[in-house]
């Protein structure tokens, strides 16, 4: 019986079976002789030990498109980053960080700002032009009024969404808004494994309907980019993409040198000034970090 691993801990791992369930497996041992550690996100092929009580063993796990390392997880087709866009103010530079990092593994994102419904127009109009000119899918939405709510479900349809952000900003209330009785799959699980209410403390996949499944990821505060030389960030900002082979300088990395397309670019207000003030930030941090 083929499913997919909804969530993992404490040696135990919840396997969603299309029109079925949830079954409570164990891994084979032969996975950890080959030091395999089966992933939230895992397509597997499960042995049922127990269909009344849905207890079974993960005899298979089928080839993954992709592994994220934070959070650790496998076979996610997009990321949606949500941010408030009030209480508390986005942290860009996070946000910057996290679409790096998924750049870096070639994931698809979504940008989405909740909490609009607390923003003044001009605040807006200031929020919509940082980020518009990047490139990225963006989407304002509202938990309190439902605003832009269904447009995201449209664009969840048919696959396997990672949702992170940082603490506060509404993950849970849109969790629970798309997948209404979330905490009562969760309350499911926390049973057997003997735990209190559900916090995000672990990430875990949500199925919302036919092939389309989101997951919860722990809040994070801080994402540190310890993996990337300096020389290599700017192909991960992409907006810097259409301006390649235009600078005076082969391999420049527009920040002091001249005739840069990029920085000129700048100028004339087609890339935003929030995302390449990260960006030197983020490339002197990386200079900084390799001379230590």
């Amino acid at each position: 019986m083929r499913g997919k691993i909804v969530k993992g801990i404490a040696g135990f791992y919840y396997v969603h079976v299309q029109e079925i369930g949830i079954f409570e497996c164990k891994a084979k041992g032969i996975f950890r002789s080959q030091k395999i550690k089966p992933l939230v996100g895992d397509d597997v092929e499960i042995d049922v030990l127990d269909e009344k009580e849905k207890t079974g063993n993960i005899i298979q796990l089928f080839q993954r498109k992709n592994e994220l390392k934070r959070p650790n997880v496998a076979n996610i087709d997009q990321a949606l980053i949500l941010f408030a866009a009030m209480d508390p103010e986005p942290n860009f530079n996070l946000l910057d960080r996290f679409l790096i990092m998924m750049e870096k593994y070639q994931v698809d994102t979504i940008i989405c700002f909740n909490k609009t419904d607390l923003l003044k127009e001009e605040q807006l109009v200031k929020l919509k032009h940082a980020y518009t000119i990047c490139h990225y899918p963006i989407l304002y939405i509202s938990n309190q009024t439902g605003e832009g709510v269904e447009q995201l479900r449209e664009l969840l349809k048919g696959r396997t969404t990672a949702l992170a952000g940082p603490s506060g900003v509404g993950k849970s209330t849109l969790l629970n808004l798309l997948k209404p009785d979330a905490n009562m799959e969760t309350a499911c699980i926390s049973e057997k494994i003997r735990r209190g209410k559900h916090t995000t403390r672990h990430s875990e996949l949500f199925h919302l309907e036919e092939g389309a499944y989101l997951m919860d990821t722990p809040g994070f505060t801080s994402l540190y980019i310890d993996e990337f030389d300096k020389d290599e960030l700017k192909d991960y900002f992409i907006e810097f993409r259409e301006y390649e082979g235009m600078c005076r300088f082969t391999g420049c990395v527009h920040i002091h040198e001249p005739d840069c397309a990029v920085k000129e670019a700048l100028k004339e207000g087609k890339i935003s000034q929030i995302r390449y003030e990260d960006y030197v930030g983020l490339y002197n941090e990386r200079k900084e970090n390799r001379r230590r």
